[in-house]
C-alpha cells in the first residue's frame, strides 16, 4: 500500500506521525507524582475527556471491524454506536456522581468501598483478563494491518514482526508518558480520524454506482436490504432481540464498569467536565454509523459491481475501499493511513495505561507494599506493562490466524462476553440496592462465566431440540442472548444470596455509594408513555417508522427539556448537560425509527 503512495501522501504520513509522537512524548520529560502519571493530575477538561474517550473507542479494531461488518452484514452494526447512548446517560447521571465522591484511581477501589476487599480482588483479576483478551486482539488486527500497509516494500513485516513493533511502541508510550501522553495522543487521533472517516465515507457515497446516501438507500431497497437496524430474532450474528437485551448489557459494561474507559471521567477536572465530555463523545460516536458502517455497506455494492460478489474479505474492506475511492497525490491517502496507523496503537496503550494503574494500586499498594512511594508505585506499573505485552505477544502469535476471513469484531465480542455480564450485575445492584451483600457480589463475579458456559450447554443439548425455540432463536445460542441470560440469572442470584447473607450477618452500611431508583423509574416511565403511541401506530401499520422518526425525536427532546426546566440551578440552556443529553437521545431515537 505504502509503495504506491505519492510523495505528498508520504510526507503527510511522516509529518503526522512525527507530530503525534512529539506532542505525546513532550509530557514524558516532566517529573510526575503517581496521580499525575496515572490520572493526568485529574486536570482533564471536557473536550479532553471527549477526545480521549472517542480516541480510545475508535481503535483499529473498531474502524476495520465496524466497516467489515457493515460490508458483510449491514447497517445493523450501527447499534454498537447508536444504542450506546442509554449507557452514556447511565454513566453521566448515575455512576459519575458516585465514582467522583471518593476520588478513586480505579473502579476496584469503588468496589472495595461499596462491598469488600475480596470483591476488589476478583474485579481486578477479571478486568486484567478482559484487557488481555482485548490486547491480544489488538496485536492481531494491528499486525495484519501493518502487513497490508507495508506490502511490497522493503519494510513489509511478518505477522510476528508486526506484533513486536506494536508491543514496542505501546511500551514506549505507556511507560514513559503516562496518562497525559495517552490523552494527548487520543485527542490528536480523534481529530485525524474524524477527518479521515468523513472524507472516506463521503468519497464512497460519491461513487457513480452508489449515488449518495439516498442512492444507497434506493439501491439497497432493490437488492440486499442491508440498510436496516433490525434483523430476525434467529439471526446468527446480530438478532434484533439480542440488541435490546444482550447488547444493552455489553454497552453498560463498556461505559460504566470498564476501567480503561471510565478512567477518563475519573481524571476530569470537575464533575461537569466528566459529564459533558461523555455526552460529546456520544455525539462523535453517531458519526460512525453513516461514514464508517454505512460506507462499509456501500462498499458491498461498489465491490460487487467492480470486482464481483464476495471478492473482498470483510476485514479488508477498509483498505480496499481506501485504494478504490480516495485519490492519490493530494495528501488524503496519507492522512487516512496516518490516522489508521495511530489508531492501531491508541486503544492498546490506553488499555495498558489502565492496566498499569490497576497493577500499581490494586496489587502493589494493596497487597505488596501499602506505603510505597510514588516512584516505586509508578515503577511497578511500568514493569506490569512489560509483562502484559510479553504475554499478549506470545498468545497473539499462537492463537490467531492472520489469514482468517471471519469478522474479527464479532469474534472479539463473543470471546469477552462471558466476563462482562457478571460485572454489570455487581456494579448495578451495588448502586441501586442498598442491601446488596459483599459475599453475594463475590460469588456472582466468580460464577458468571460458568453460568455462561452452562447456558451454552443447556441450549445446545436441550432447548434447541424444541422446535419453537429453534425457530425463534436459531440453532445455537447467540452471544447477545447468552449475555442477557447471564445478567438475569446473576441478578436473581445476587438478590437471593444478599437476602440470605443479610439475615445471617447483617446489612453493610453503604448509603453514600448508592442512588435512589425512584427518580430513575419515573423518568423511564415518562419516556415509555411518550413513545408507546408511536410504537403502537407503527406496529399497526397506520404510519411507517420513517414517518414516526421525527415525532419520536421531538418528544424525547421535549422530555429532557422539561427536566432541564425543573433544575434548581438557574443557567442558560446551552450550559446545561441535560440539554445536550436530550439532543443526543433525540438523534438516537430518530435513527432507531428511520432505519427500522
Amino acid at each position: 500500500m505504502l509503495q504506491s503512495l505519492s510523495t505528498v501522501d508520504l510526507v503527510v504520513v511522516v509529518l503526522l506521525l512525527l507530530f503525534l509522537v512529539m506532542a505525546s512524548m513532550y509530557s514524558s520529560f516532566k517529573k510526575k507524582s503517581s496521580e499525575e502519571y496515572f490520572m493526568a493530575g485529574r486536570s482533564l477538561k471536557w473536550y479532553s475527556v471527549a477526545g480521549s474517550i472517542f480516541g480510545t473507542n475508535i481503535h483499529a479494531q473498531q474502524i476495520i471491524g465496524m466497516m467489515g461488518v457493515g460490508y458483510s452484514i449491514g447497517f445493523v452494526q450501527s447499534h454498537y454506536e447508536v444504542w450506546a447512548v442509554p449507557a452514556i446517560l447511565v454513566l453521566v447521571y448515575i455512576f459519575i456522581p458516585i465514582y467522583r465522591k471518593r476520588q478513586f484511581f480505579t473502579l476496584s477501589q469503588f468496589l472495595e468501598n461499596r462491598y469488600s476487599s475480596q470483591t476488589r480482588l476478583v474485579y481486578t483479576i477479571l478486568m486484567i483478563a478482559f484487557i488481555m483478551i482485548q490486547l491480544i486482539g489488538g496485536f492481531y488486527i494491528g499486525s495484519r494491518t501493518l502487513g497490508i500497509l507495508f506490502a511490497g516494500t522493503n519494510w513489509e513485516p511478518t505477522y510476528l514482526q508486526g506484533i513486536l513493533v506494536i508491543a514496542t511502541v505501546t511500551i514506549l508510550f505507556t511507560v514513559f508518558g503516562g496518562m497525559e501522553s495517552v490523552v494527548i495522543a487520543d485527542n490528536i487521533l480523534t481529530v485525524v480520524m474524524l477527518i479521515s472517516v468523513l472524507l472516506m465515507g463521503t468519497l464512497t457515497y460519491m461513487q457513480p454506482e452508489i449515488g449518495g446516501l439516498t442512492g444507497l438507500l434506493k439501491l439497497d431497497h432493490a437488492e440486499a436490504n442491508k440498510m436496516h437496524l433490525y434483523l430476525p430474532a434467529n439471526h446468527p450474528k446480530l438478532p434484533w432481540l439480542g440488541i435490546f437485551t444482550g447488547l444493552t448489557i455489553l454497552n453498560f459494561f463498556y461505559w460504566t464498569t470498564n476501567q480503561y474507559q471510565v478512567q477518563r471521567v475519573l481524571a476530569a477536572q470537575t464533575e461537569r467536565d466528566a459529564k459533558l465530555g461523555s455526552l460529546v463523545a456520544g455525539f462523535l460516536k453517531l458519526i460512525i454509523p453513516f461514514f464508517s458502517i454505512g460506507a462499509g455497506t456501500a462498499a458491498f455494492y461498489l465491490f460487487k459491481s467492480r470486482f464481483g460478489e464476495n471478492a473482498i474479505k470483510p476485514d479488508d474492506t477498509f483498505l480496499t475501499l481506501l485504494k478504490t475511492v480516495v485519490p492519490v497525490g493530494y495528501g488524503f491517502v496519507g492522512l487516512i493511513l496516518a490516522g489508521l496507523m495511530c489508531a492501531i496503537f491508541s486503544a492498546i496503550y490506553s488499555m495498558m495505561n489502565s492496566v498499569s494503574t490497576m497493577l500499581a494500586y490494586d496489587v502493589y499498594r494493596k497487597y505488596m507494599k501499602p506505603n510505597a512511594s510514588d516512584k516505586l508505585t509508578v515503577r511497578f506499573g511500568q514493569i506490569g506493562v512489560f509483562v502484559m505485552c510479553a504475554i499478549a505477544t506470545g498468545l497473539a502469535y499462537t492463537t490467531f490466524d492472520p489469514t482468517s476471513s471471519d469478522n474479527f469484531f464479532l469474534i472479539l465480542a463473543n470471546q469477552t462476553s462471558y466476563l462482562k455480564p457478571g460485572l454489570v450485575v455487581v456494579f448495578f445492584w451495588g448502586v441501586l440496592w442498598k442491601k446488596t451483600n459483599p459475599k453475594a457480589a463475590v460469588i456472582v463475579l466468580i460464577v458468571s462465566p460458568i453460568i455462561g458456559f452452562g447456558c451454552d450447554f443447556l441450549y445446545d443439548h436441550v432447548l434447541a431440540n424444541f422446535v419453537w425455540i429453534y425457530d425463534t432463536f436459531g440453532s445455537t445460542l447467540n452471544f447477545l442472548y447468552r449475555v442477557f441470560l447471564i445478567f438475569v440469572i446473576g441478578s436473581v442470584l445476587i438478590a437471593l444470596l444478599s437476602i440470605y447473607f443479610n439475615r445471617r450477618t447483617g446489612q453493610v452500611n453503604t448509603h453514600d455509594l448508592t442512588v435512589s431508583v425512584n427518580g430513575i423509574g419515573s423518568a423511564l416511565l415518562r419516556f415509555f408513555v411518550l413513545q408507546a403511541p408511536l410504537i403502537g401506530l407503527v406496529l399497526l401499520a397506520f404510519i411507517t417508522p420513517q414517518q414516526a422518526s421525527i415525532p419520536a425525536a421531538l418528544l424525547t427532546f421535549a422530555l429532557f427539556w422539561w427536566y432541564m426546566k425543573r433544575e434548581t440551578e438557574e443557567i442558560a440552556f446551552y450550559q446545561s448537560d441535560v440539554f445536550y443529553a436530550g439532543l443526543l437521545t433525540g438523534i438516537m431515537m430518530w435513527i432507531m425509527y428511520y432505519f427500522a
